[in-house]
């Protein structure tokens, strides 16, 4: 157990930890979690390269940042990650920028929206919050390989997941709800759970050349993630808790611990393929405890063939 827990926030974790000389990658980066995330490992003195969907929208928050900061390193580039042109286009405008890259906070999503399709046809929220962040990390990869080498810590991929990846495991047989109803939060638990798969398998093929992966619960913070939900979706969601556990709602600033915890905390070097919550790595779930990942979120068979599965679909081999 760390000294952290649900209550911490992002000055608690990061208190008396350097990033100088650190590259970091933030995706999502123009609102809530990962503003605050961009904006505490710029502090801690990492160059921070902040990326987002919309330029009007994140040029407001790099200018606000570096009104706080004056002394912050920050960049920014523009991705759709529901395009998968868009991601190799930033892939390719970032790596001779950045040919070492030490953390990647895969931070964006979308949840729970209508049924809608990325630009390759893909379920969107699989297509953006998996699919999306698969084909960047590994486009990234070789700069995440390269800052590993010659240094006495591991480069650290952390993609947020959530206590939504309880709702459901990936459907295999149909990932994009082609031959299915569409149900919005089941989709949402596929795409939470592919999540954290993504981060055992990540690591499973990665730690021996100096990447490690790990998976975030943030916990329930009101930001634009939310914005396709109504009152009575919250309310379905609350409904659809397992028995015993609560929805609390933490502050961005607590929200975000985890993931600046996951990148930067000295007690995860050599760890990975493990899901976060609460600045802890999770106990498996037990049904009447509040927090725990299910075994289906962290099996390293369903990990492999998702990678399998999801190499086909984004017709890119990861190596």
């Amino acid at each position: 157990m760390s000294e952290f827990n649900e209550q911490s926030t992002t000055a608690d974790v990061i208190a008396g930890i350097s990033l100088t000389g650190k590259v970091a990658v933030v995706t999502g980066a123009s609102a809530g979690l990962g503003i605050e995330t961009a904006r505490v490992l710029a502090g801690a003195g990492a160059t921070v390269i902040m990326l987002a969907r919309d330029p009007e929208k994140l040029a407001p928050v790099l200018a606000q940042l570096r009104e706080e900061n004056p002394a912050a390193q920050l960049d920014s580039a523009i991705v759709d990650l529901a395009d998968l042109e868009s991601v190799r286009s930033c892939a390719a405008q970032l790596l001779p920028r950045y040919p070492r890259v030490d953390l990647l906070i895969n931070n964006a999503g979308v949840m729970a929206c209508p049924l809608g399709r990325t630009a390759q046809g893909f379920e969107m929220q699989f297509g953006t919050n998996h699919l999306g962040h698969f084909l960047f990390t590994g486009l990234l990869l070789p700069a995440l390989i390269a800052a590993a080498q010659g240094s006495d810590s591991h480069s650290r991929v952390v993609s947020l997941s959530s206590a939504g990846h309880k709702l459901s495991a990936v459907d295999f047989d149909d990932p994009n709800y082609e031959h299915t109803d569409y149900d919005k939060w089941q989709a949402y638990g596929r795409a939470k759970t592919a999540n954290a798969l993504f981060a055992v398998a990540l690591d499973q093929r990665f730690a021996g050349r100096g990447v490690r992966a790990v998976s975030v619960h943030p916990g329930v913070i009101m930001t634009e993630l939310s914005r396709h939900m109504s009152p009575e979706d919250f309310e379905d969601l609350a409904s659809a808790a397992p028995p015993g556990e609560a929805m609390v709602f933490k502050s961005v600033e607590q929200g975000a611990a985890t993931s600046v915890w996951a990148a930067t905390s000295p007690e995860l070097e050599n760890k990975g393929g493990c899901y976060l919550e609460n600045c802890n790595i999770a106990a498996p779930f037990v049904e009447g405890a509040d927090g725990g990942v299910m075994d289906h979120a962290l099996d390293p068979a369903q990990a492999e063939r998702l990678w399998e599965l999801s190499e086909q679909l984004v017709g890119q081999t990861i190596q």
